[in-house]
Parts: C-alpha cells; structure tokens; sequence
C-alpha cells in the first residue's frame, strides 16, 4: 500500500525539472532517488514517470496519484496542525520560502531562533527570487517583497519598505548627478531580475505634484542577485534601483548615495502571504509570523 512518505516523494519529484533537481532539494543522491521511484513503482505495479526521458513527465498514473496525493497530504497536514493546537504546542513542519537576500539576512536568522524556542518544530526554508507560484500550496508562509500579482494569497504586511535610486560617489563624480528621471537615458544603470517583473520600466512620482513619469532604461548590467548589483553599484559602475532594507546601511555610510530625492518609487513592501486563512490560526505558522512582526517592527534597517 502506499504510504504518505510514498506520496511526498511523489509530490517532490513532480515539482522539480529532473529527477537529479528533486535529489538535491531531498539532499539525497539521484541513484536513490531512482531506486526508491523504482520500489514505488514496483509496489503498485504501474510506471510513475515517462522513460527514457531527462525531462521528469509523468505518466497519467504518475499524474493520477500526484493530483490525489497532494490532496491527501494537504488533509494529514492539517488534521496534524488541529491536533498540535490541542495540544498547544509548537511542532510539526514549518516551510517557507523567501526572498534571496532578505532571506539570508533576516528570515533565516529568525528561522533558527525560534527553533531554538521550539526544539519540537521541523523547519524547511528555501530562498529564491523567482518562486513558482504554482505551487505556492506547498509552503506555510511565503515572504514577499515587491508587487503581488496573485491576489488569492492572505497577505499580512510585516514592514513597509521603499525603493531608493542610488549610485556610489565614485560614479556621481565621473558621470554627474541625474536632476530628472528623463536624465537617466544617458547613464548606466544596472538591473536586478526577480519575480518576473520588467526589470526595464523605472517608475517615478514627484513628491510635490503627483506627476508621475516612466523610463525604460537600457541596462548595461544586470544580475537576478540583489548583493551582485549593490556590489556593482559601490564599485562605480552604475545607477541601481533597490529596497530600503538593503542599500540604507550604504547609505548611512556614504558608500552609495541617493538619487533624485525629490521622486518616489513603487514601494515593496515586506509581506508574509498565506495560501489560506486557516494556516494562520496554525499555532507554529502564526507564532513565527509574530516573531517576524517583533523583530521587523521598528524596521532595524531604518
């Protein structure tokens, strides 16, 4: 009979492009992977996956038990949060995505406190900055930072967080200081990829009149990692757009400087979304949710 560790490993492997991709997010060789597919597969007497193929395809039994599975999976779940919240106490599973850079800086900070707190939690974190919405079930919180295009999500807001145009004094000395957006045409600037935004269209509106103004810039680098672009920025190769949480710290120090002051961007507020609301009446999914809330309030980068 299959077991929920069967479907699990069905679900894992499904979400990933190759069987070698579902290995290392089990932290797991891919020969094992392919012998434990095969005892699966052995067991109920049907073929899981297409073969031969490097693509994981599955076959419509694979897909069968995939799409009833997570079904399954997502009631054991919550059955074992109810259970847990008799008992008050914090344990079980916690899973969170995050952003790249936030994620290393604040999210897995606090991640690892409150095991400390809570010895009984089994905590998984992942760090990307272009999650695949897709399967956003699959995790308890999913930090967000930027615009949200899926309204579907429980958003709670954890901290607000501009966007700030900034360029190191080396490359303000060399190339001159943009008085208007319009005067970014004739600089560089650096773009960061993430989310699948268009990382091209700089949005300003002026502090004092509301008129609003869009440029499309034409990159001379660009990077899909935060901390690569900040680095090109304070080395004097160009003009970045980036959160507040990140650049402030430069900021105060002189290392970067801030651009066109009298201009707001779109702000990216920092948000913990919900794939419904019942999660956060889960006792370990809001006592982090608290934590982060705690420690992001006041903003430690301000």
């Amino acid at each position: 009979m299959v077991t929920s560790e069967d479907l699990r490993f069905i679900a894992t492997i499904a979400s990933h492009r190759t069987l070698a991709d579902a290995a290392r997010a089990m932290n797991i060789t891919p020969p094992s992977v392919t012998l434990r597919l095969q005892h699966i597969e052995r067991k109920l007497s049907v073929k899981l996956i297409q073969r031969p193929s490097r693509i994981v395809s599955l076959t419509e039994e694979g897909q069968l038990l995939h799409d009833k599975g997570v079904v399954i999976l997502r009631g054991l779940d919550e059955l074992q949060e109810q259970i847990d919240e008799r008992k008050e106490q914090v344990c079980g599973r916690l899973r969170v995505l995050a952003p790249l850079g936030f994620g290393n800086d604040y999210v897995a900070p606090l991640l690892g406190k409150y095991k400390t707190e809570h010895p009984q939690l089994d905590i998984e974190l992942e760090l990307s900055d272009n999650p695949n919405w897709s399967s956003h079930h699959k995790w308890d919180i999913i930090i967000y930072i930027g615009a949200l295009n899926d309204s579907s999500l429980k958003m709670i807001t954890l901290a607000s967080n501009q966007r700030f145009l900034c360029a190191s004094p080396k490359y303000i000395q060399e190339m001159g200081y943009p008085e208007t957006p319009q005067d970014l045409t004739k600089h560089h600037c650096i773009a960061l990829r993430e989310n699948n935004e268009d990382v091209t269209v700089w949005q300003f509106t002026h502090v004092s009149d509301g008129q609003h103004e869009v440029i499309r810039i034409t990159p001379t680098l660009a990077s899909n990692e935060g901390r690569v672009i900040k680095d090109w920025a304070t080395a004097g190769l160009g003009i970045i757009m980036r959160s507040e949480w990140d650049v402030q710290p430069q900021i105060k120090s002189g290392e970067l400087v801030r651009l066109l002051p009298n201009y707001s961007l779109p702000d990216a507020n920092i948000v913990a979304l919900l794939g419904s609301p019942e999660k956060e009446r889960s006792a370990r999914i809001s006592g982090f949710i608290s934590l982060l809330k705690e420690q992001l309030s006041p903003a430690p980068w301000k």
